[in-house]
């Protein structure tokens, strides 16, 4: 988008832009420019409440989400503010110095955390010069002194030149954070491919080497079913990493084109599914009696939780009496005030090393503990990671005295929140 300012300068660490001269010219005589200052830091709490109103109509969130705490809420007057002494003085450039900046900037971080795209942040601002710009009808229609088109053409570019200037503080945080995300999944990418090349190699390379000694003449038939069993394996783990990672591909898609579910319905799917293998390895799989009743991403959810509950499985103790794994869920609310919705697979398993704990998300590692013969690829707990990462959630893990708990937790963006409800087909 081409700003029609000219002459860029500096205002912290957004460039800003001064009208051009012949602009300046229609500012110096504006008698209107005064009263629509002052009515504009009056009526900021009104207009306000119109933006919120527009952008909660606009986007799939609920209006307390639109501007989630009183904190961000405020913001919005004080970028009034700012517009409205831009409109009395334009030679005072919108700057940091006002808090305006600072202000546009903390909200750019805000889209991007809720996972607006600029698009959205673009429209956001357009409703606003909307607003802004009726509002400056409305005060000229109500306003005695006399005031020509020029003089109300003048005002209205004033009000357009101090959105612009805010937008583009609020943009330039938005593509800041963008680009540091780029940044950081690209560098995660290209680790994630050099792990997952040296996996497919050492299993393709046992492979080929006990296939090469099977042609041998005279090998034991021992050692021939041995050998037979390495190989597959090796095959059924590498089919089980194109598994995870067809999956993950599938995660990776736009949240908001995911189909929904209510989580208690994906819990007793997942725990349906992985019955059997519980009753194999001798766990008793239960829910929770109570699990939030929220709307979440179906596949999300269901490949977090089918990877948390199968770990959890295979590294049960088997010298514990009576092994559990129970899935459960719960709401919380964060420091910034936004919802979210807790799913934890806690089990009285054989736990990690204390030593150990802090690489648990990482591509391909697996704790070097008295299981450690247990079969896996060491992707399930990375992919949980990613998954999550994706919805704009995190992972969460726990050490009790006895066992783990694994979890995750998302931000309620779809939904109303209900009471908590009983596990369909638990």
């Amino acid at each position: 988008m081409n700003s029609p300012h000219e002459g860029a300068v500096k205002s912290g660490q957004v460039r800003v832009r001064h009208p051009p001269a012949e602009t300046m010219a229609l500012f110096d005589d504006c008698p209107l420019a005064e009263i629509l200052s002052q009515k504009l830091t009056e009526s900021r709490e009104t207009l306000t409440k119109r933006w919120l109103d527009r952008i909660a109509s606009r986007v799939a969130m609920e209006p307390n989400r639109v501007f989630p705490t009183a904190d961000l809420l405020d913001h919005v007057p004080i970028l009034i503010d700012g517009i409205a002494a831009y409109v009395a003085d334009p030679a005072a450039i919108v700057s940091s110095d006002m808090g305006v900046v600072d202000k546009a900037r903390e909200l750019g971080a805000l889209r991007h955390a809720q996972g607006f795209d600029q698009y959205e942040i673009l429209k956001e601002f357009e409703i606003l010069g909307a607003i802004l710009l009726n509002f400056v009808g409305e005060v000229a229609e109500q306003s005695d002194v006399p005031c020509g088109r020029s003089e109300l053409l003048a005002c209205a570019q004033r009000v357009y030149q101090a959105v612009s200037l805010i937008l583009q503080s609020t943009s330039t945080q938005f593509l800041q954070l963008v680009t540091d995300q780029v940044s950081e999944r690209e560098d995660r990418l290209r680790a994630f491919n050099r792990a997952l090349t040296h996996e497919f190699r050492n299993r393709i390379g046992a492979s080929l080497g006990a296939a090469l000694i099977l042609d041998i003449p005279g090998v034991h038939d021992e050692k021939r079913q041995e050998l037979a069993a390495l190989i597959v394996r090796n095959v059924r783990g590498m089919q089980a990493i194109l598994d995870n990672l067809l999956e993950l591909s599938r995660i990776g898609a736009e949240a908001r084109q995911h189909r929904h579910v209510r989580l208690p319905r994906a819990a007793a799917e997942v725990a349906r599914e992985l019955r059997d293998m519980a009753t194999v390895g001798g766990v008793t799989l239960r829910l929770s009696d109570r699990i939030p009743d929220v709307e979440v991403a179906a596949s999300a959810v269901e490949l977090c939780l089918t990877n948390l509950v199968s770990n959890a499985i295979k590294y049960s103790d088997p010298a514990t009496p009576n092994p559990w794994i129970e899935i459960r869920g719960r709401m919380e609310t964060t420091q910034s005030g936004e919802r979210e919705v807790i799913v934890e697979v806690a089990d009285n398993g054989i736990g990690v090393p204390i030593a150990e704990r802090g690489h648990l998300f990482e591509r391909f590692f697996r704790a070097d503990n008295r299981a450690s013969d247990i079969e896996g690829t060491g992707l399930g707990l990375s992919i949980v990671r990613e998954t999550v990462t994706a919805l704009g959630g995190r992972a969460l893990v726990e050490f009790p005295e006895n066992g783990s708990v694994f979890g995750f937790a998302l931000p309620c963006m779809r939904g109303e929140e209900t009471e908590s409800a009983p596990a369909a087909g638990a």
